[in-house]
């Protein structure tokens, strides 16, 4: 049965056989009561990671034995990244209360957000995103639950006023966490390489914290199922937690509101309902093939490669209508694609590459089901191929171009080598060029970051990859990072596309990848 949504912007053919096979593959949660380990200072370190640290005052224990009044503060640290619901019981000492006590509650992943004051916050995106709660409590003593779920590891607690007659003092102060991640099928990796380990343990939280009711791709923000994400988070998974329906559920999500054209949407929200947003992008509908392909390799789900073949060879057939007359993906100001959060980026090249990866796997896919589409798309990509090489491949830079002027950039070269444009030696020549030469238009995301470790390996270059994944993951480590973060760049440590790291997200999804890059490729 299907139905038709109309918005503003879209229209949407609802599926509701597809979506009601996804609420069937609701995940179970799993939960557990964390407390706070102690309570600290937040101090300015110019070594740390946006120049702040935290200092130990004592254990979080004591906490009950203090009380505090107007103007009052502290930070509590519980010890690790959390993802669930807080809740304390407050009590009044002195005299009985007269009036409500004014609270605010600062939730933060870094010291950073313990240290900055919020109202300085100038970014792009909606400042709501930042997490605090300012409330009042009438009756005391009592229990406070906040009902919303929080992204944390450290909670600032300012008494904005009571009275002059009484005081409040806290105690059992907890989170409750939410997954549908159980650790239970996780194998210790138990690596040679202490680095690698910690990398690999790192990795597995951040996937974890990430599994929700769907792959969100970040706890904190913007706790959605984008594509890009999912793709990443599904291989991680494979070789972790294997909580291979979670996965099912996403694509049947998915591809159960493609628009009236068939595009699939970058990005679902879930409640309170199915909600398609209305980006869509040329590199992420085209995930959805690959993502699909991918499943079908881990589980051999024959069922659910039949029932969404056809939105998958969709995207492929929607991509290659981009196509200009030389068999090149047309740069005008009509699609969006999105590679990485690279300013200067342009997207032609890579997004060419993105699309004869896709149909690589299209056609193995189609090869499985014995679809009358395998011809026509063993014929595209042929034609696709040599038109890269004619047209994008620069003889003289020995590197692949995009765009009016020429641009060459790191990831137009990691993704041919994805691509496998070229044959494997010269792959294997273009990444060890690429690595030597240095390009300006260099990688932002640990996104753009993880395809880069992967090329290397690809090309046998394992040590090289093992070097970058510590050059850039274990240096988030060596930083503070207890789950990976949606932004890194080494040589920027403040950078974030949207005018303030305060946003940032510092457990996202597209940065679980290690573990998946260690553990399948041995590492």
């Amino acid at each position: 049965m299907t139905g038709i949504q109309k918005t503003e912007n879209q229209v949407i053919i609802r599926n509701e056989e597809f979506i009601t096979k996804a609420e069937q593959l609701m995940p179970q949660f799993l939960k557990e009561t964390v407390r706070p380990q102690s309570i600290v200072k937040i101090e300015k370190d110019s070594t740390k990671i946006h120049g702040w640290g935290t200092g130990v005052i004592e254990s979080a224990d004591k906490l009950s034995a203090y009380d505090y009044g107007k103007g009052d503060q502290f930070t509590l640290d519980f010890g690790t990244h959390l993802v669930g619901y807080l809740s304390m019981k407050i009590r009044p000492v002195g005299s009985p209360p007269d009036a409500p006590l004014h609270l605010k509650l600062t939730f933060g992943e870094m010291p950073v957000e313990m240290a900055e004051p919020f109202s300085e916050y100038n970014g792009w995106i909606s400042s709501s995103w930042l997490q605090e709660e300012t409330l009042h409590v009438d009756v005391m003593p009592g229990v406070i639950e906040l009902p919303r779920r929080y992204s944390f590891r450290y909670l600032k607690i300012e008494v904005l006023d009571t009275s002059r007659k009484y005081r409040v003092a806290f105690d059992d102060v907890q989170c409750l966490t939410v997954t549908s991640g159980d650790s239970y099928h996780v194998e210790e990796l138990n690596h040679k390489d202490s680095m690698l380990n910690e990398i690999d343990k790192v990795s597995i939280k951040t996937l974890q914290d990430c599994m929700q009711e769907v792959f969100e791709d970040g706890p904190k923000r913007d706790r959605r199922l984008w594509l890009g994400d999912l793709r990443l988070q599904a291989l991680a998974n494979y070789e972790t937690f294997q909580t291979n329906d979670l996965v099912k559920r996403c694509l049947y999500l998915f591809a159960g509101v493609p628009d009236d054209k068939g595009r699939i949407a970058a990005n679902l929200f879930i409640a309170p309902s199915l909600i398609a947003d209305d980006t869509y992008l040329f590199d992420y509908s085209l995930l959805f093939t690959t993502t699909l392909f991918d499943y079908f390799e881990a589980t051999k789900d024959l069922e659910t490669l039949t029932e969404l073949w056809p939105l998958a060879y969709r995207q492929v057939e929607l991509a290659l209508e981009r196509l200009d007359d030389q068999g090149i993906v047309t740069d005008d100001e009509t699609w969006w694609s999105f590679i990485d959060w690279q300013e200067k980026l342009n997207k032609q090249a890579p997004s060419q590459a993105i699309l004869i990866h896709t149909l690589r796997r299209a056609i193995k896919l189609a090869e499985v089901l014995k679809s009358d589409k395998l011809t026509l798309l063993e014929q595209k990509l042929q034609v696709t191929v040599d038109a890269t090489i004619t047209h994008l491949w620069d003889q003289d830079s020995e590197f692949f171009v995009s765009g009016s002027e020429r641009q060459i950039s790191w990831a137009s070269q990691i993704w041919m080598v994805h691509a496998q444009v070229l044959d494997p030696e010269d792959n294997r020549k273009l990444i060890k060029h690429l690595l030597s030469t240095k390009p300006d238009i260099g990688l932002t995301t640990p996104y753009m970051y993880h395809y880069l470790v992967e090329a290397l390996i690809l090309v046998g270059e394992k040590e090289q990859a093992i070097a970058q994944l510590k050059a850039y993951w274990g240096e988030m480590i060596n930083d503070g990072a207890d789950t990976f973060w949606e932004l890194y760049d080494p040589e920027n440590k403040s950078f974030s596309p949207y005018g303030s790291y305060l946003i940032n997200s510092y457990c996202h999804a597209w940065s679980c990848t290690p573990t998946y890059l260690i553990r399948k490729y041995d590492l």
